[in-house]
C-alpha cells in the first residue's frame, strides 16, 4: 500500500480516538467558560453519549466504508485511473474497454487548441478517480481516427463500458472560445454523465458524519432537559 493509502486508512481507523478527544476537549472548554451546564438542573454527560450503541454502530459503519473506499481507489489506480496518460493505438482498445467510464482526447501535438484541452483535462483527472482520462495522438492512430470518424481536433470522445456514447468536437460546446474555464468543461462532462457529481475527498457521500451525529444528540438531550424544567 502506498503512503497516501496508508494515511487514509490510518485516518479512518483513528476516527474513534479523535471523536473521544474532541468530546473531552469540548467539555473542558465549556467548564472553563462557565457553559458546561446544558440546563439549570443537570449537565449533559458527553462520555455517556460516546458510549451510545447507535453512535458506536455509526462509527463502525463509517470505518468500514472508509476501508472499502481505499480498496476501491487502489483497484482504480491499478487500472490507470487518477493520471492523465498518453496511450498508443495498440493499447487504446484495452484502455477503453478496461474501465466503465473513459474520456479520450484525440489530439495533434502542434495544435494550440489541443494543448488548451490537455490543460483542462489534466486538471480534472485527479478530481474524478471513477473516470479514466487518456489521450491519443491522432497522427499515430489512423485506424481508430477512421473507425470513430474523428475529423476535427481536439476531439474528446466519451466511452461507457467500451462504447463511444458522446463526444466534444473542437470547442463548440464551450462557447467556441479558447478562454473557457475548467469549470465549464467540468459541468459539460457532468451533464453527459461521464464524471460523477461527487469529487474525490469532498465528503459528500450522503452519510451522516459521526461528529455531526454526536453534536445532534447533544443538542437533542439539552433541548429535552430544557423542556422538562
Amino acid at each position: 500500500m502506498d503512503p497516501d493509502s496508508f494515511r487514509q486508512t490510518f485516518s479512518g481507523l483513528a476516527l474513534g480516538n479523535a471523536m473521544a478527544a474532541a468530546a473531552r476537549d469540548y467539555q473542558k472548554e465549556a467548564l472553563a467558560t462557565g457553559k458546561a451546564q446544558a440546563t439549570t438542573n443537570e449537565d449533559v454527560d458527553l462520555d455517556e453519549l460516546l458510549d451510545d450503541p447507535e453512535l458506536e454502530k455509526l462509527h463502525a459503519e463509517r470505518v468500514a466504508a472508509l476501508k472499502k473506499e481505499v480498496e476501491k481507489r487502489e483497484v482504480l489506480k491499478r487500472q490507470g485511473h487518477g493520471e492523465y496518460r498518453e496511450v498508443t493505438e495498440g493499447d487504446f482498445l484495452g484502455e477503453v474497454t478496461g474501465s466503465e467510464k473513459v474520456i479520450c482526447h484525440f489530439y495533434h501535438r502542434e495544435f494550440y487548441r489541443c494543448k488548451i484541452m490537455d490543460k483542462h483535462l489534466k486538471a480534472l483527472t485527479p478530481l474524478y478517480l471513477g473516470t479514466k482520462f487518456i489521450k491519443l495522438d491522432a497522427e499515430n492512430a489512423s485506424f481508430f481516427v477512421t473507425k470513430l470518424a474523428v475529423k476535427t481536433l481536439p476531439c474528446v470522445i466519451l466511452f461507457k463500458k467500451g462504447i463511444a456514447c458522446d463526444r466534444l468536437v473542437g470547442f463548440q460546446d464551450l462557447g467556441s472560445k479558447d478562454d473557457f474555464s475548467t469549470r465549464a468543461l467540468e459541468n459539460i462532462l457532468k451533464k453527459k454523465g461521464i464524471i460523477d457529481e461527487k469529487k474525490k475527498g469532498d465528503g459528500s457521500d450522503g452519510e451522516e458524519d459521526a461528529d455531526d451525529f454526536k453534536n445532534r444528540r447533544i443538542r437533542s438531550s439539552a433541548a429535552q432537559d430544557s423542556d422538562s424544567d
